[in-house]
């Protein structure tokens, strides 16, 4: 009850209600049959496809060299394509305009890829590691090339992870906001900046009602299909060591290495010219962006310094992961017992927790001020407001780590220690907690850098004397004057520095079958 209550009052409750509300007001019909409207549907489906294509692309040689190679550097590549999932939105926007300063759709499109170059790698990756290479083997011995057998053989074998990746990749590029907020201005809008625009600026909640029901439609027949393809790839796991099946790379396998490791550096390079922007000014290298971290900005710009809104943001993505946590634990228990029982309800409540990630944060922030009024105290001013929104994002992700790890338990110790008189909170106490810790405390720290980097529905309900960092950065960078844009490349590069360090804590702890991400 406990997934179902978070979601029903957290989730559902807002969501139908300011999609309610803009019914009542009418004209939604007006919107969804306008030429205007499906040329937002076109350009956001279609930045969001050729995102896909070049994540994919990208990924699948950085897949290679996580699952089958056995050289150094591994860990350095693993933390790299790791960190441009967890970075702000807000943040890898500011990095891509460092090399496009007028935005675009080519920088929107490579901005997301750059996002989602991880999902690919860790999921097929994950796979691939598992897929008997004997089967190529024999393959090239009976005559077939590396590019046929890999075509015949593996890529087949490698589908349902593929498919499962490109499903998640297309819904976190269809329902991209602070990158294309950033980088595509007011010439490029997709439904996510759409429904901001009507909702913020416009107060159009007819039309924002309209838009947001084209992105729920979409965003559930997304989810089915990546349920499917996930399904499948859980079907397709043959476990085996994974050390047996890595080895040295040999012939034409280096230049599939050499591949990967362009990706990385074509991965670092945004993050590196950020630094590099944070550190020069006009007048040369100087930390006045950083010391100025401690004030306003030029001429009061922030109701706080940035000082307190980092600090804020600690708060508060502490907050929200410590829900996000308990949810998404009792989630991914409830699933492994509803599917161990056969019951069909698993796949349903599974694509449910997924909703989050692609229902509008605008859309899921106004129907917060909308409805929690109703609960006792007037819940539309309270600090957890916000925390509780980022949890919606945060606990799907925590759900996809932890869920592959509780399946792995062996039923068999649980079962003996049942019979052994054990109670059903001992059996998890004693078997599954310490078989689950580690990826318990990597899922922990995974959704900590994400919670203090969501930007969406924060950006809509921080107060302005309690805004998050992301906040604060676009704030500054709305603002005239160069010192303005200099404290909001210094604050990107801390919460760079963060992410960073909360990867590399990931890795460290993180188990080979600890999830999609």
């Amino acid at each position: 009850m406990l997934p179902l209550a978070f979601l029903g009052l957290f989730f559902a409750w807002p969501v139908l209600a300011i999609i309610t509300l803009g019914l009542r007001e009418g004209g939604v019909t007006t919107v969804l049959f306008a030429a205007d409207t499906w040329e937002l549907v076109g350009f956001t489906l279609g930045q969001a496809l050729a995102s896909t294509v070049v994540a994919v692309v990208a990924g699948l040689p950085v897949a290679f060299v996580l699952a089958r190679c056995r050289i150094r550097g591994l860990g350095l590549v693993r933390a790299a394509v790791m960190v441009p999932f967890v970075l702000p939105t807000v943040v890898v926007g500011l990095a891509f305009r460092t090399f496009w300063p007028d935005g675009g759709v080519l920088p929107i499109v490579l901005a997301n890829a750059f996002f989602n170059v991880a999902v690919v790698a860790r999921t097929v990756g994950g796979l691939w590691a598992h897929t008997d290479r004997r089967a190529e083997d024999a393959a090239r011995a009976l005559g077939a090339s590396r590019p046929r057998a890999f075509l015949s053989v593996v890529l087949p074998a490698l589908a349902p992870a593929i498919g499962s990746a490109a499903a998640v990749v297309f819904l976190f590029c269809a329902t991209s906001f602070g990158v294309v907020l950033v980088l595509g201005g007011s010439r490029y809008r997709t439904l996510e900046t759409e429904i901001y625009l009507r909702t913020v600026e416009l107060f159009d909640l007819s039309g924002a009602a309209a838009l947001s029901l084209l992105q729920f439609v979409a965003v559930l027949a997304v989810l089915v299909l990546g349920a499917l393809a996930r399904r499948r790839r859980e079907t397709a796991l043959a476990l085996r060591d994974r050390e047996e099946l890595a080895r040295r790379p040999s012939g034409g396998e280096w230049y599939v290495v050499l591949a990967a490791f362009a990706v990385v550096v074509a991965l670092l390079t945004p993050v590196v010219g950020l630094v590099t922007r944070s550190l020069s000014t006009r007048d040369g290298w100087s930390f006045a962006g950083y010391v100025a971290l401690t004030t306003r900005g030029d001429r009061g710009t922030l109701a706080v310094t940035g000082i307190d809104a980092a600090l804020n943001s600690v708060r508060t993505a502490f907050d929200a992961t410590l829900v996000a946590l308990v949810v998404g634990v009792f989630s991914a228990v409830v699933l492994v017992g509803l599917r161990r029982s056969g019951s069909r309800i698993a796949e349903v409540l599974d694509t449910a927790l997924m909703l989050p990630l692609g229902v509008s944060a605008v859309t899921v922030g106004f129907g917060y001020l909308v409805t929690m009024d109703a609960l006792p105290g007037d819940f539309r001013t309270s600090p957890l407001l916000v925390p509780l929104a980022q949890a919606l994002v945060v606990t799907p992700l925590i759900v996809r780590m932890v869920l592959p790890v509780l399946r792995a338990v062996d039923e068999r110790l649980r079962q003996a220690a049942a019979t052994l008189g054990a109670s059903p909170l001992r059996v998890w106490r004693e078997v599954d907690l310490p078989l689950v810790g580690r990826s318990l405390v990597a899922a922990a720290g995974f959704g900590y850098v994400v919670a203090l980097g969501e930007f969406g529905a924060t950006s809509f309900l921080a107060r302005p004397d309690a805004p998050t960092l992301p906040v604060v950065i676009a704030r500054l960078m709305s603002r005239p004057g160069e010192l303005n844009s200099q404290m909001a490349y210094a604050a990107c590069a801390l919460l760079m520095v963060v992410t960073v360090g909360c990867v590399l804590l990931i890795e460290r702890l993180r188990v080979p079958s600890s999830g999609e991400f």
